[in-house]
């Protein structure tokens, strides 16, 4: 019985499709399944980012400049309290230092509901809402502290994760296109497009990265709105990242041309459009994805390492990489740490798609 059970798994495994196989190897994968469910979460924050902030992001609170993040208490001299709260702040001016300093009043306690009244805003493009996930009917909530204006940090940073994420995707989504066109005109006719291809791709490569990404964005008119920025910054991003994966399916078509399927379907009348869509390219499709999965680490790598210098995207849009701009000064970073949580996202961020696309290169081989 078992002999038997044991064969039909192995005939099981060998009569499954190759998207079959990819997804058992994957799901064996723990840090790869640990990484996808970040950076899930992540993006459900970053297209709910509205509705999970608790404040405007361009509110000022002016009696609140560099106020460090509040934090939950359960416990008070009264004992447990079923619904969390923060105390009110208190300011007083260092005279030594001349520093704001924030000292937490106890006989302050400010409850937390949920879904509390507050700004307006558009849920979604698509209808008006007030309703916030967390909130306080008096007093402040700053999760995350404030910034050198008073702006509600954790706000801002919810916010800058629905950009940083989602410039990234488009950038390697135009990555994609034009690694794979440019990469399947190169290897499948070969000849003088192959060689012009080639010599572009190795002038582009041999041209350091940061400089180059530097020289392109500060080309940027400076009275372009957030919205021309912002597509520019992306079409930067994707310029170099094309190069790499050109060349793998460069490499890809010409072992593959000359394969008997591709015979087979040029004798039948197929076009050379359709031999390359329909037939080369998803003979290595995983390879694509894997590839795809490990480039949105470097393109968020790279909006931020722009917006940090001030060549990237500009206030009043808001990323990780412009909200660690106000963090360039040490003194500022000694004073104030919390200024440097966006780097926090962005370093988690890049972890958890390194370990997704670790998984997914191993589970292109399910065979393995």
């Amino acid at each position: 019985m078992k002999k038997r059970d044991q064969i039909s798994a192995e005939e099981r495994t060998y009569l499954a499709s190759q998207w079959r196989l990819m997804w058992r190897k994957f799901i064996e994968h723990k840090l790869a399944i640990f990484g996808g469910g970040i950076l899930l979460i992540f993006y459900v924050v970053a297209i709910f980012c509205q509705f999970l902030s608790t404040y405007d992001i361009d509110k000022r609170h002016t009696n609140y400049i560099y106020c460090p993040p509040q934090r939950f208490h359960f416990f008070s001299e009264d004992g447990f309290h079923s619904r969390p709260f923060v105390y009110g702040l208190e300011e007083k001016l260092d005279l030594k230092t001349f520093r704001r300093v924030y000292t937490e009043n106890k006989t302050k306690k400010n409850p937390i509901y949920f879904f509390v009244h507050g700004n307006k805003y558009r849920f979604l493009n698509l209808f008006s809402l007030d309703f916030h996930l967390l909130g306080v009917k008096k007093g402040t909530l700053f999760l995350f502290g404030t910034d050198e204006l008073g702006k509600d940090l954790f706000s801002r940073n919810l916010y800058a994760a629905r950009i940083s994420l989602s410039i990234s995707l488009v950038g390697v989504a135009l990555s994609f296109i034009l690694g794979s066109v440019l990469g399947g005109i190169s290897g499948y006719y070969r000849g003088a497009a192959d060689m012009i291809i080639q010599r572009v791709i190795e002038f582009l490569i041999s041209i350091p990265t940061i400089p180059l990404w530097m020289a392109l964005s500060a080309a940027l008119p400076q009275d372009w709105s957030p919205i021309k920025v912002y597509f520019g910054i992306t079409i930067i991003l994707s310029i170099i990242g094309w190069c790499g994966l050109a060349r793998v399916v460069r490499g890809k078509l010409i072992s593959l041309s000359e394969e008997d399927f591709v015979m087979s379907a040029k004798i039948a009348g197929a076009s050379d459009s359709r031999v390359i869509i329909n037939h080369l390219l998803p003979s290595f499709l995983s390879y694509l994805i894997v590839s795809l999965t490990l480039s949105v680490p470097y393109m968020i790598l790279g909006e931020t390492s722009l917006s940090f210098l001030g060549l990237g995207l500009r206030p009043p849009v808001v990323s990780w990489g412009v909200l660690l701009k106000q963090a360039q000064n040490v003194r500022t970073v000694a004073l104030h740490p919390w200024l440097l949580l966006p780097g926090l996202f962005v370093i988690i961020t890049v972890l958890a798609f390194n370990f997704l696309g670790d998984g997914l290169r191993d589970a292109a081989d399910p065979y393995k």
